[in-house]
């Protein structure tokens, strides 16, 4: 039976990590809904920013950057937006930096890798853009013959923003403008609520057009400059949006799984602590009630 020094001890340990874990669980609740407006707030934009793409596109029938100023792989849209035989695929891993945050960030890399397989026995080449630190740290100390680990970006986990979005979708550009990526996905988290997310995978290039989206366009509707001067700027726009969505879903669904976790983490810790003040009062007990045995013996001892 443990004395009264360990229990106290562990008592002390428990207590000590209750106070991490509680802390924790107030900073992520804190960030959470901040994160959760942000995320709300950008959906309405980017759905209707997609539906904008996908009628243009299925209004222009021949994609050409004839005539057009290219500075960036950006910028050739034709490239971009042409239908290819796909042979490689860029697959962008979105995690998180921290772990502490339940099963939020072995639930993405398990999808990542079962996408990799999947790639594989269809004769697909993948190439891994991880995002956070966890997936850098996954896909390196995994890497074989499977895939191509890229460029990785650990600091835009921290602090999704358009411009960190903007040098991601370049790079994805150059490679996907170069030939090196045929088709562009990402894997990452879209947010329920406070207690729930859900792991996805968005398809970012080519983009499909769906048979209703050329009816929604007025006939008498006129593009000024040109089709495809508005389609070069749109390209870029849609594809850093929805890099941008991707990092703000991940981030709210990162500090709500967080949350959740440090508090059941500090439940467990209250659980434990109400245990070992319970043995460490019968421990106390029994060494009380073997005192006064000893006393009471010496007792009759004396007399006798």
């Amino acid at each position: 039976m443990p004395n009264l020094k360990d229990i106290k001890s562990r008592i002390n340990s428990v207590q000590n990590t209750k106070k991490i874990t509680k802390a924790m669980k107030m900073v992520a609740a804190a960030k959470v809904k901040k994160a959760e407006y942000t995320v709300k707030a950008a959906r309405p934009f980017s759905d209707e920013l997609l539906h904008l793409f996908r009628k243009m596109l299925a209004t222009v029938n021949e994609y050409s950057s004839h005539g057009l100023k290219l500075e960036r792989a950006l910028d050739n849209y034709a490239e971009l937006i042409k239908p290819r035989e796909v042979k490689a695929e860029g697959l962008l891993v979105i995690t998180s930096n921290k772990g502490l945050a339940g099963a939020y960030n072995a639930n993405i890399i398990k999808a990542a890798f079962k996408r990799i397989k999947e790639n594989n026995a269809n004769g697909i080449k993948t190439y891994i853009y991880p995002v956070g630190l966890k997936a850098i740290s996954a896909f390196k100390n995994k890497k074989n013959s499977d895939f191509v680990l890229k460029k990785g970006y650990s600091a835009v986990a921290n602090d999704p923003t358009a411009t960190a979005a903007t040098l991601i979708a370049e790079d994805l550009a150059e490679d996907f403008v170069k030939g090196e990526l045929d088709r562009i996905d990402l894997i990452t988290t879209h947010f329920n609520n406070m207690m729930s997310y859900s792991v996805v995978a968005w398809e970012i290039l080519p983009v499909k057009v769906e048979k209703g989206d050329a009816k929604d366009v007025d006939p008498l509707m006129m593009f000024e400059p040109s089709p495809h001067a508005i389609l070069q700027q749109l390209v870029p726009m849609y594809i850093t949006n929805s890099i941008y969505q991707a990092l703000l879903e991940a981030n709210a669904s990162e500090l709500a799984s967080r949350m959740t976790a440090m508090s059941a983490a500090s439940n467990n810790a209250e659980e434990m602590i109400n245990n070992l003040t319970v043995d460490y009062n019968k421990v106390r007990q029994a060494a009380i009630t073997n005192e006064i045995v000893e006393i009471v013996s010496g007792a009759s001892s004396v007399n006798n």
